[in-house]
C-alpha cells in the first residue's frame, strides 16, 4: 500500500496571507520558528491569482509590488518542506486588474447595461469565461510545475452571488443552449430564473470537477484543489454551492467560516463543523482558518483579536470535529500580541490528539436542514423564513444540555437506525421521497417534533393541497387563512399581529397565588411534560406566525392562538378574544413513535427574541420525544453549556462548551468567565475511569443505573470529559 496521503494527515495548518509589500521584508527564521513552536504541520502560502508571488510567465499576472524577478512562494514552500509540512497553493482568482480588463474584456462580467462590473479597483471576471477554463488552469499549471504544492485553495472561486446576474456574452451563450434567456430580474415566481439558479449551481459543482482534473493531471492523484467553503448556510446557497454534492468530491474542507454574530454566539462553529461532517464524513479533515486579527465591521487585518475570542471560537470548532489552522494577514506586524495566541491552543490539540480525531458522533437527536428549502422557500428572505427556525431550534437544545447533530434532508432514509428523534424546524420544502423517509423513520418508532409549515409545499416549491405530513401528526388543514407575521413589526400601527399570545391547556392559575378570576379553574390539572417549567402561568409570549391547522380526536392541543390586541396606549391593552380553538401546539402518539407538531413557530421567535418560554418548550418536546432512551444530558450550569458527544471504541468523549457570550460586538470576547458546577449525565454500564482533559482535575464520579454522572468543577472556554472502562 502507499504512504496515507497528506489530506488524511495534516491536522494542524499555518498562514501567513501575503500582501504585496511583504517579498521586502519576509522573515524566513521567523516563521519557521514560529511554525515549530505552534506544532503545524501544514502551511497554506500565496501563490497567484490575483496576485502573484512568483515570476509567473503570464504576462497579465501582476506580480507582487515589490517582488520583482523574486520568487517569495517558491522560496517558502523550500523552507517548509525543509520542516517535513505539507503546502497548499492559496489562490485568489475572481478579479483582474485594469490592464488585464482591456486585453480580454469579454472575460468580466457585465450588469444589465452591459456594463464591466466591478469591485474597488479591480474586474470581476466571469465563471463562464475562459478566465476560468484556460488561464487559471494554466496558472496551476506553471505553479505545479515550479513547486509542486499538495494542492491549492481559493477562497473566491465562486463567481457572482445570487444577488448579481452576468449578462456577458458566455452567460448568454451557454445559459441560451438551455432554451432559456437569462433572467431580467430577481424573481422567483418566474421559471427562467429558477432555471438560472440550478444553472449556476451545476456550473460551479462542474467548476470544482474541471479544477481538480488540472491539479491531479499536472500534480499526481493527491493534488488536490479545494475552493475554500463556508459554514455558513446561506452563503453556501447566495454562493450556488451545492454542499452535498461537492463534499462528496472532497477528500478535505478547507473551511473559511471567519462569521460571529450575537445570535449564534461560539456553538455556531461546532455546527458548522457537524453538519459538513455529516456530509463529508468524519474519517475525513476540515481544517479552518481562525484569524489571530480582528474581526468585525471593520475588520481590523492588522490588530490582534482577544486571546480569549479565538480560544472560545477554536474550542467549539474542536467540539464540531475542526482542526486548528491559524491565519496572519502580512508578514509582519507592529501589534506582536497576535503571536502567542496560538501556541497553547495549538499544543493542547497536539496533547490531545487521540481524542479529538478517529471517532464518531453519538447523539441521538438529528436536526434537520435543507438547502433546497432556504433557496425555494426562504427565497431572498431565507434569514427569516428558513434559518430563523434552524437557529431557534439548535440553540434551545443548547440551552436545554440536549446532544444533537445536523441531518441534510436527504439523508432522513438512513437516520433510522441513529436517531430516536428528528426535528424539522419549518422545512417547508419536502419530496416525496423525503416524506416517504419521514414516514419509514416513524414506523421503525422513531419520533418527531415539527415546527412551522413543515411539509406544506412539494420538491417544486409549490403550495401542496394538504401539508404532507398533517394525518401523522393527526392535523387537517383549516379553513380562512394563516395567523400571525413573520416580519418586523410596524411600531406604527396600535394592534401589530405580532402582539399574540399562546393559551397553555389545561388552565393552571388559580392554584396559584393571584388575584380571584371567575374565568379560571378551580382545580389545578395534569399537564403534560412538553409545558413542563411553565405551571404557573396559562399564557406565553407568542407574536409569531401560525398555520392554521385543526386537530383530529386522536391528536391532544396543549395550546391554542390568542389573537393580537392593542399594545398603545396600555389602557387598551387587554384581550378582546381570550381563547380560541385554533391549535398552536399538539402532540400525539404512534406506536412507539411520539409526535409533536409546534405549530406556532416558537423556533423562530426564539432566534429572534429570546424568549425563555419558546425555548423550554422546544426542549421539553425533544426530551419528551426521547422518553426513557439513554442521552447525554448537561445540567446546572443555566444553559451556559453545549454539548457535543463522541464514541472511540469503547471510549466516550464528550465536549462541553461555553455559551457564554460578554460583549454586544461579535470578535471582541475579551475575558473567559467559569460556568459550573455542571452535572454531565453519559450513558454508560459498568465501572468507568473519568479523566478531565483540559482542567485536569479529578472529577467526582456517581454511578446511576445505566449512565454515570460526572460533576465538572467549572469550564472557562470549553472542557473534554473522557470516559473509559475502568481497568480491573
Amino acid at each position: 500500500m502507499g504512504a496515507v496521503p497528506w489530506y488524511r494527515t495534516t491536522v494542524r495548518w499555518g498562514q501567513t496571507n501575503l500582501t504585496e509589500v511583504d517579498p521586502t521584508r519576509y522573515d524566513h527564521e521567523f516563521w519557521r520558528l514560529h511554525w515549530k513552536k505552534t506544532n503545524i504541520q501544514g502551511v497554506i502560502v500565496n501563490a497567484g491569482g490575483i496576485v502573484a508571488y512568483y515570476p509567473s510567465k503570464y504576462p497579465l499576472h501582476h506580480r507582487a509590488e515589490t517582488l520583482g524577478d523574486r520568487d517569495l512562494f517558491g522560496e517558502i514552500v523550500t523552507v517548509a518542506r525543509e520542516e517535513g509540512l505539507s503546502i497548499i497553493a492559496r489562490m485568489d482568482s475572481n478579479r483582474v486588474a485594469v490592464d488585464f480588463f482591456h486585453a480580454h474584456p469579454e472575460w468580466v462580467c457585465r450588469d444589465e447595461n452591459g456594463d464591466p462590473r466591478m469591485q474597488a479597483d479591480k474586474y470581476i471576471t466571469c465563471i463562464n469565461s475562459p478566465y476560468y477554463s484556460e488561464y487559471l488552469p494554466g496558472v496551476m499549471r506553471e505553479i505545479i510545475d515550479r513547486n509542486q504544492p499538495d494542492g491549492f485553495a481559493d477562497n473566491s472561486w465562486a463567481g457572482l452571488p445570487r444577488d448579481k446576474i452576468c449578462y456577458c456574452i458566455h452567460c448568454r451563450e451557454q445559459f441560451g443552449a438551455s432554451g432559456n434567456d437569462l433572467p431580467k430580474a430577481h424573481d422567483w415566481d418566474d421559471p427562467s430564473y429558477r432555471a438560472w439558479i440550478a444553472w449556476n449551481y451545476r456550473r460551479r459543482t462542474e467548476l470544482w470537477d474541471a479544477n481538480n482534473a488540472v491539479t491531479m493531471a499536472a500534480g499526481g492523484e493527491h493534488c488536490r484543489w479545494m475552493g475554500m467553503l463556508s459554514g455558513d448556510l446561506l452563503n453556501n446557497c447566495n454562493r450556488f454551492i451545492d454542499l452535498r454534492a461537492i463534499l462528496k468530491r472532497s477528500e478535505i474542507v478547507m473551511l473559511d467560516h471567519q462569521r460571529r454574530s450575537p445570535e449564534d454566539g461560539f456553538e455556531q462553529n461546532a455546527e458548522a463543523g457537524r453538519r459538513l461532517h455529516e456530509l463529508l464524513g468524519w474519517e475525513k479533515l476540515i481544517p479552518e482558518s481562525m484569524p489571530q486579527y480582528q474581526l468585525g465591521r471593520p475588520a481590523f487585518r492588522l490588530a490582534s483579536m482577544p486571546a480569549a475570542e479565538v480560544r472560545l471560537w477554536s474550542s467549539s470548532g474542536f467540539a464540531g470535529g475542526i482542526q486548528p489552522w491559524w491565519h496572519h494577514i502580512s508578514a509582519s506586524h507592529e501589534d506582536r500580541r497576535q503571536y502567542q495566541t496560538a501556541a497553547p491552543i495549538f499544543a493542547w490539540h497536539k496533547a490531545n490528539e487521540d481524542i479529538l480525531l478517529n471517532r464518531r458522533p453519538t447523539a441521538r437527536i438529528g436536526v434537520v436542514w435543507s438547502q433546497a428549502n432556504h433557496d425555494l422557500h426562504g427565497r431572498d428572505r431565507g434569514a427569516e423564513i428558513t434559518l430563523g427556525p434552524y437557529r431557534g431550534t439548535v440553540r434551545a437544545l443548547a440551552r436545554g444540555g440536549l446532544d444533537w447533530l445536523p441531518v441534510e434532508v436527504s439523508d432522513i432514509a438512513a437516520a433510522v437506525e441513529r436517531f430516536d428523534v428528528l426535528v424539522l424546524p419549518n422545512i417547508a420544502i419536502l419530496s416525496d421521497q423525503d416524506v416517504s423517509a419521514i414516514r419509514t423513520f416513524v414506523e421503525h418508532g422513531g419520533s418527531l417534533v415539527m415546527t412551522g409549515e413543515t411539509g406544506c409545499f412539494d420538491a417544486a416549491g409549490q403550495r401542496r393541497d394538504r401539508p404532507a405530513l398533517a394525518g401523522m401528526f393527526g392535523l387537517e388543514p383549516q379553513a380562512g387563512g394563516d395567523l400571525g407575521d413573520i416580519g418586523v413589526p410596524d411600531p406604527n400601527i396600535e394592534v401589530p399581529l405580532r402582539h399574540s399570545y399562546l393559551r397553555l391547556s389545561p388552565e393552571n392559575r388559580a392554584a396559584f397565588y393571584g388575584p380571584v378570576d371567575k374565568t379560571a379553574t378551580a382545580d389545578r390539572a395534569y399537564r403534560h411534560p412538553v409545558l413542563n417549567g411553565l405551571d404557573s402561568t396559562d399564557i406565553v409570549p407568542f407574536g409569531g406566525f401560525l398555520p392554521r391547522m385543526r386537530a383530529l380526536p386522536e391528536t391532544e392541543v396543549l395550546a391554542t392562538w390568542v389573537p393580537a390586541f392593542p399594545i398603545y396606549p396600555p389602557e387598551t391593552s387587554w384581550m378582546r378574544q381570550p381563547r380560541s380553538d385554533i391549535p398552536a401546539l399538539t402532540v400525539c402518539e404512534k406506536g412507539a413513535s411520539r409526535l409533536v407538531a409546534v405549530l406556532a413557530d416558537l423556533d423562530r421567535c426564539y432566534a429572534r427574541e429570546e424568549s425563555f418560554e419558546h425555548a423550554q418548550i422546544l426542549s421539553n418536546a425533544v426530551t419528551w420525544c426521547l422518553g426513557d432512551r439513554p442521552h447525554i444530558t448537561v445540567s446546572g450550569a443555566g444553559g451556559l453549556l453545549s454539548v457535543a458527544g463522541y464514541a472511540q471504541g469503547e471510549r466516550r468523549i464528550v465536549h462541553l462548551n461555553s455559551r457564554l457570550v460578554t460583549s454586544p460586538t461579535p470578535g471582541r470576547q475579551e475575558v473567559l468567565v467559569p460556568i459550573g458546577p455542571a452535572r454531565l449525565c453519559v450513558p454508560w454500564t459498568g465501572p468507568g475511569k473519568v479523566t478531565l482533559r483540559v482542567s485536569g482535575g479529578e472529577p467526582a464520579v456517581e454511578q446511576e443505573d445505566d449512565r454515570i454522572v460526572v460533576t465538572v468543577p467549572a469550564v472557562s472556554d470549553h472542557e473534554v470529559v473522557v470516559i473509559e472502562p475502568a481497568p480491573q
